[in-house]
């Protein structure tokens, strides 16, 4: 069978490709669209080095974006809608981005962080330097891209401990490359962990799952997109659009479990097939509560941006192994070790640790430091987690060897949100940690060391919020009578975690839920 959206839409012409419950496209709209931005990029002359930009929210227009950037042959860098301008600012610098597409509520945040890219925008007339995608589509010819261009794996920033965003080159296992987009779209036809049917979007598209659902569409694979999360949203789109796959993260899970018993009884959600999750450890009670509902159709990805995905668990292997992420898949070796690179015997924690043998080496961009102290033995990466492996491979996360913050699915490292407070005169020292939190999974707690009398917690986190995207910025305030800090001067996040939690007091301000 011949796979691409030209081919799609000469077999579907009537098919409905990408619906967001306010734009619907069929297959031959999405393919002509697909190549009229394509041949715009194309036209703009972007060189070699330079990248597109995706910043919006989730919307079928979003998806366009981000396969008309891989059909024009260009690296694509999604950008985290809620993100601040200073923020987007080094993004699209390090990055070097030439053009952004983006939503109408973004440009504005785009244009702010910098005047020297391009910027083309939907839902919003030509203006302040964007030209509008609507225009583009209705100006550029519609002749079909050349499906020899070779596409380009995107460029994805994840934070570290020092809190400035790094970029990582997303491996081949998750983006399947090729040297051609024929060879791209084939290879994305036989690969084993490609979404199954009908796949609803869940989760943010700046996301690398959400966007692997997205690189279905050129297989095939009707794609249902969720605007904003939703739990009983959900169970409609299910059962309205006999969805067959999704991704979701934890948090996702106890909210639909959250749902009264009598409205998640009100759908049919017999079509599911599969339902991949990632991003943060998940409960087992959680867990086990969903493969009683939907079945054994849970599946459990784990790994990273920078490795891609290491180990796979089905229900059924879940169920004899509760709390294992699994084995490690075709590609890659496992091990547990201690920060000198000492391989630890099965049963003993330490940094779980892998290596690619097909000789993959992850980088960071732009960083090299970054990329050797990731290194704690020859060809072998340490991930950032604490865990053990048992006698038969499996692996179980314990702990975190970073001090990041997994809330909602989201890493978060808490370094941007305490340099941030430091600055403001009522805060003399502050140490912000990562609590549990029921729906969350975690939430951030700052622990605040006041300059003279405390300041009034509501507003030390619209202090925050005014300078970082929301979900970095403590939900919560607590202050301190006491350094919080070593005797060699460092923050022992995990000794003040600990110690929070075996004597938890009520915070000194709950200024709002979580962002």
């Amino acid at each position: 069978m011949a796979y691409g959206l030209a081919a799609v839409a000469r077999r579907q012409p009537n098919g409905i490709a990408v619906t967001d419950g306010e734009t619907e496209w069929t297959w031959p709209q999405l393919d002509s669209m697909v190549d009229r931005l394509a041949g715009r990029l194309l036209d703009d002359g972007i060189c070699d080095g330079q990248r597109v930009a995706v910043m919006a929210g989730n919307s079928a227009h979003t998806a366009l974006a981000h396969l008309a950037g891989t059909y024009a042959g260009t690296s694509v860098v999604p950008v985290n809608h809620t993100l601040t301008a200073a923020e987007v600012r080094h993004i699209l610098t390090d990055g070097s981005v030439h053009t952004v597409l983006c939503d109408a509520r973004s440009a504005p945040i785009v244009r702010a962080a910098s005047e020297a890219v391009r910027v083309i925008v939907w839902g919003a007339e030509s203006s302040d330097g964007c030209r509008a995608l609507e225009r583009i589509l209705a100006e550029q010819p519609d002749i079909p891209v050349s499906e020899r261009i070779a596409p380009r794996p995107p460029l994805y920033y994840t934070s570290g401990t020092t809190g400035v965003p790094k970029g990582v080159t997303l491996p081949e296992q998750m983006f399947p490359g090729g040297d051609s987009m024929i060879e791209h779209i084939r290879r994305i036809a036989q690969s084993p962990v490609r979404p199954a049917g009908r796949h609803l979007i869940v989760g943010p598209m700046h996301h690398t799952g959400p966007i692997g659902g997205v690189r279905g569409l050129c297989v095939g694979q009707p794609l249902v997109i969720l605007r904003k999360f939703d739990a009983e949203e959900v169970l409609r789109l299910i059962d309205r659009h006999r969805i067959e796959s999704t991704m979701m993260v934890p948090t996702h899970f106890s909210r639909l479990l959250a749902l009264p018993e009598s409205t998640r009884a009100r759908y049919d959600i017999a079509s599911i097939t599969s339902i991949v999750h990632t991003g943060a450890a998940c409960p087992v009670h959680i867990k086990r509560a969903m493969i009683d509902w939907f079945g054994p159709v849970l599946r459990e990805a784990y790994g990273s941006t920078e490795v891609g995905t290491v180990t796979f668990i089905d229900s059924q292997q879940w169920l004899a192994h509760p709390g294992s992420v699994g084995t490690a898949l075709p590609g890659y070796e496992l091990s547990i070790r201690t920060a000198e690179g000492v391989e630890l015997p099965a049963g003993e924690q330490g940094l779980v640790c892998v290596r690619s043998t097909l000789g993959v080496r992850p980088r960071y961009h732009n960083d090299p430091e970054k990329t050797r102290r990731s290194y704690v033995a020859e060809g072998v990466f340490a991930i950032g987690e604490i865990g053990y492996l048992d006698r038969a491979g499996y692996l179980y996360l314990t702990d975190r060897a970073a001090d990041m913050v997994v809330s909602g699915g989201v890493n978060i490292y808490p370094a941007e949100s305490e340099a941030v407070l430091r600055t403001h005169p009522g805060v003399a020292d502050i140490a912000v940690i990562g609590i549990p939190h029921a729906d969350l999974g975690e939430q951030l707690l700052a622990l605040v060391v006041p300059n003279g009398d405390p300041p009034d917690p509501v507003e030390l986190v619209e202090y925050c919020r005014n300078r970082l995207a929301h979900y970095k910025c403590p939900v919560r305030i607590e202050f301190l009578d006491a350094d919080p800090r070593t005797v060699m001067g460092k923050l022992d996040k995990r000794r003040l975690r600990a110690a929070y939690l075996a004597s938890p007091r009520e915070p000194a301000g709950a200024p709002g839920g979580a962002s």
